[in-house]
């Protein structure tokens, strides 16, 4: 499958945000923890999202979907094991916790999720351990098993890791006793899982200093809950209104969610307005250049790096970019040089920030010098993120461009080329 685009239109108009794909995938594993039924209200369709409908079914849910509300419901776990699933995800982790809490013993594929480089779990397993959990790796699998349950535990990460975080609180919220997270992550998916299981009759409280205590209760219920808005969605239509000097609001959009983001587009030249609805992004001025780095929350998102670089492509003089949350980030940019983009990689640590590859040769900085027109291409989709980037080079692009591998797009973004005809794109899928 891909997407054929003629670039050079100027975006206009308004585009609903969906619910966080990082939200509602979490979210559907919490509700493994309660025999009763939950409810996901502004759900998004999306590949992440079926992908773990898949899985939940096969562990014993009954999932219906009635538009943008899904039901599911797990009164008994059938299977502790969770099989090789159709479609790479590393949701399968997740699922430890919940299935420790309720039968005992668990077992999960050793499975990989965006072709962004490897994301050790040792963050994962290491706590569970601490909790007492017994955990081997067997062939592509990890087997996990608990006597008398998942106990409290003093948890201290070395990074405030978002997937280690959310499977140390489902692990947690049945456990016996209180446990503790140390250098936790506190992204606004995580704040409104907490949020979630604190419905469900969770007992979690939110220290200072990433600090996340966690009671543990002997039975949870079940909920209704509204995903928040797409924070992902939300920049990459940013990036998208200000790289083709359009505008567009962006339905729901939260401020909050996005400070760091909203500061960078506006140091650059681009423009917001905040409403009622949501927020009205467009361009005040020429782009000039910057020096940004990715980081933990609330610094700016690894996740908004892709997308943002295209826009420095844009920008008048010399802009930097170092990448400190995963070392191999910037694939995408090949494809981008291909069709005129001046963008150069580099091992060093081109920014102020503590970095974790400092003394590694991994590829993690880049340096992009613009403005460079860029024309129509071939892409190659490498990952999700990515694939919004090649998106939006599409168009702004002069002439025709063709974006394969689009099912990796479809992982994270809803109709994502029906949204964008909406607002004046030129894109077709076939």
């Amino acid at each position: 499958m891909q997407f054929i685009i003629n670039g050079g239109r100027k975006l206009q108009g308004e585009i609903q945000l969906a619910g966080a794909k990082n939200a509602a995938t979490k979210m559907m594993v919490a509700s493994l923890l309660t025999e009763e039924p939950c409810v996901l209200e502004n759900f998004p369709l999306i590949g992440d999202t079926q992908i773990t409908a898949e899985l939940c079914q096969a562990l014993g849910s009954k999932v219906s979907l009635r538009g943008s509300v899904l039901e599911i419901h797990t009164p008994e776990i059938i299977n502790h094991k969770v099989a090789s699933l159709s479609r790479r995800n590393r949701i399968p982790i997740l699922t430890l916790g919940p299935l420790l809490s309720r039968v005992g013993k668990a077992e999960v594929p050793i499975l990989g999720g965006d072709k962004i480089g490897p994301r050790p779990v040792d963050l994962h397993l290491n706590a569970l351990i601490k909790m007492g959990a017994k955990i081997e790796v067997s062939g592509e699998s990890y087997i996990a098993s608990v006597k008398d349950g998942l106990r409290g535990a003093l948890i201290e990460m070395e990074f405030p890791s978002v997937g280690a975080t959310e499977n140390i609180i489902l692990a947690a919220v049945l456990a016996r006793g209180k446990t503790v997270i140390h250098n936790a992550a506190t992204e606004p998916e995580v704040i409104e899982l907490i949020k979630m299981l604190q419905k469900m009759g969770a007992i979690i409280e939110l220290g200072a200093n990433r600090l996340i205590e966690i009671e543990g209760v002997k039975k949870l219920r079940g909920v209704v809950h509204r995903i928040l808005p797409d924070r992902n969605e939300a920049v990459s239509f940013g990036c998208l209104a200000v790289a083709t000097n359009g505008s567009i609001l962006v339905k729901e959009a939260r401020q909050q969610d996005l400070i760091t983001f909203l500061n960078a587009l506006r140091k650059i030249g681009g423009e917001y307005e905040v409403t009622k609805e949501g927020i009205r992004f467009y361009r005040e001025r020429s782009l000039t250049g910057l020096k940004i780095e990715t980081d933990t929350h609330p610094g700016f998102m690894t996740d908004w790096q892709q997308p943002f670089v295209v826009l420095l492509t844009q920008s008048q003089g010399e802009s930097v970019l170092h990448e400190t949350i995963y070392e191999d980030r910037f694939g995408y940019t090949q494809d981008l040089n291909l069709v005129g983009a001046k963008i150069k990689l580099s091992s060093k640590c081109l920014g102020d920030l503590k970095c974790r590859f400092k003394v590694e040769t991994y590829i993690h900085s880049a340096i992009v010098s613009g403005p460079t027109p860029l024309a129509g291409g071939n892409f190659q989709v490498k990952d999700l993120r990515s694939g919004i980037a090649h998106i939006i080079a599409a168009l702004i692009a002069n002439g025709q461009s063709t974006i394969q591998g689009v099912e990796e797009i479809d992982r994270g973004y809803e109709r994502i080329d029906e949204r964008l005809r909406e607002l004046g794109a030129d894109i077709r899928r076939i």
